[in-house]
């Protein structure tokens, strides 16, 4: 099995060492590629430009699509968000790809760097995080497609664990990354064991 990843800086592991970065981890301990393909900074609007470059031609099995907290931070609203999602998932079953869809992790709004903070609001991105969390359980739903539901399953674990998982409020910190690759593993061997 070939798996692409394809996303923002929460795909890319911001921060933190290569061989600590949750796709890294999972690579290991699934024994499948796993590409990474994660851009700090990206919006889903640079991930569907370049949707043919780092996905299509390299023909995976799987396409893991994860972004859309860095469009918001930059004003996008959440229907350019959304329409982004829907045409990668759409391009990947034209060309036969399994697509699955990450819901970004939570913010830790205490905890957002100072500069980034007095950049944007991050109520107002936590809230958006929200409503686009809701919609894309719904386009899953409706369309068929899996999703890996990060936003809650990491702050349970997290909790479970009473680890601190956030190095800055927006990205996981080595512990972050660890239970991310676990979330991730066990999805991926649900959907290799159907």
């Amino acid at each position: 099995m070939k798996i692409i990843c394809i996303g923002d800086s929460l795909t890319y592991g911001f921060g933190i060492s290569r061989s600590n970065i949750w796709t890294n981890i999972a690579k290991d301990k699934l024994s499948v590629d796993i590409i990474n393909e994660g851009i700090n900074g990206d919006t889903t609007g640079g991930m569907l430009s370049r949707f043919n470059d780092s996905v299509i031609i390299k023909k995976p099995d799987v396409v893991f699509i994860m972004g859309g907290t860095n469009d918001l931070i930059a004003g996008a609203t959440l229907g350019v968000v959304q329409a982004n999602i829907m045409s990668m998932v759409h391009q990947s079953f034209g060309k036969l790809l399994m697509p699955i869809i990450g819901i970004p992790s939570k913010v830790d709004i205490k905890n957002i760097r100072k500069d980034w903070a007095e950049f944007t609001d991050f109520n107002k991105i936590s809230s958006e995080m929200e409503k686009y969390k809701s919609w894309i359980i719904g386009f899953c739903k409706t369309f068929g497609v899996n999703y890996i539901d990060f936003n809650s399953e990491i702050e349970t674990k997290a909790k479970l664990l009473n680890e601190s998982i956030y190095m800055d409020g927006l990205h996981l910190n080595q512990e972050g990354q660890k239970i991310m690759a676990e979330i991730f593993i066990d999805k991926i061997n649900k959907i290799k064991n159907n």
